[in-house]
């Protein structure tokens, strides 16, 4: 229940950011553009909270509504309401038809740049990945025959550079449809930068249902740790049985871990 009330407040918060961007897009190229703004709304029906803020010879009403799957920037318009004479330049209805484009487009446009900034930071933080260090070869195989050995890490394959293991992967299948020689640069355990060619010959790598990776011979390399456990989730069997964060594992079902 916890859960799910954490991915409906998650859901809210997310609509709510969308819906501000959105709206304040409208909002600020109509000011922009000298259209007259009555009220900036996040959310439909009821405000439950409400404020106004005046620049110049406006006066804005900002608004957070009680359903929050929307927002509405209200300008001033003479399919309305009745407008003084004085306003009438500054409706919505009577600006050149760019000036209306401009305003509807900006609210999508303003969701773009948004998304944009997003992605920067995502990717700012970096993206989780296992790092291309490989194992031992299987013996036979294209990875053996081409001298790979274990613990060498992956640069790159052909001209992509290569950071994950998912990345070698991808790179394979991009480089290697075709079969023939394939180059791979790796760093070895002295630090030192070697090409090798993985002979691939006429190979169709997706013929198969096997994991490219696995199919050429290469395995991931990862490190012996010890079975200890890191923690348990609420709701979880592991918990139910009493085990706790720190415990180490010897032995399921006595096999020896």
């Amino acid at each position: 229940m916890g859960s799910v009330l954490h991915n409906i407040i998650f859901f809210i918060i997310a609509i709510g950011v969308l819906v501000t961007f959105h709206e304040f897009g409208h909002y600020w190229v109509a000011r922009r553009l000298n259209v007259k703004v009555l009220r900036f709304s996040v959310g439909f029906g009821k405000p439950l909270i409400s404020w106004f803020k005046t620049s110049g010879e406006d006066t804005v009403e900002f608004a957070i509504a009680a359903i929050p799957l929307g927002g509405y920037v209200k300008m001033l318009d003479e399919r309305e309401a009745p407008v003084d004479d004085a306003d009438k330049h500054r409706a919505f209805n009577n600006q050149p038809v760019l000036n209306r484009f401009a305003i509807v487009v900006a609210g999508p446009a303003f969701n773009f740049i948004l998304a944009i900034f997003l992605y920067w930071i995502v990717f700012l933080n970096g993206v989780e990945g296992r790092k291309p260090i490989l194992d031992e070869a299987a013996v036979e195989s294209v990875a053996a025959e081409a001298g790979f050995l274990s613990k060498e890490q992956i640069l790159a394959v052909g001209s992509t550079e290569i950071k994950t293991w998912q990345a070698f992967r991808m790179a394979l299948i991009d480089h290697g449809l075709d079969g023939g020689d394939l180059q791979v640069k790796v760093r070895d355990l002295d630090d030192i930068e070697i090409t090798r060619i993985l002979a691939l010959g006429d190979r169709h790598i997706l013929d198969k249902n096997d994991d490219v990776v696995e199919q050429l011979g290469f395995k991931l390399w990862q490190p012996d740790l010890p079975a200890i456990i890191g923690g348990t989730t609420d709701q979880g069997e592991a918990k139910k049985a009493g085990l706790i964060k720190d415990d180490k594992i010897l032995a399921v079902d006595g096999v020896v871990i």
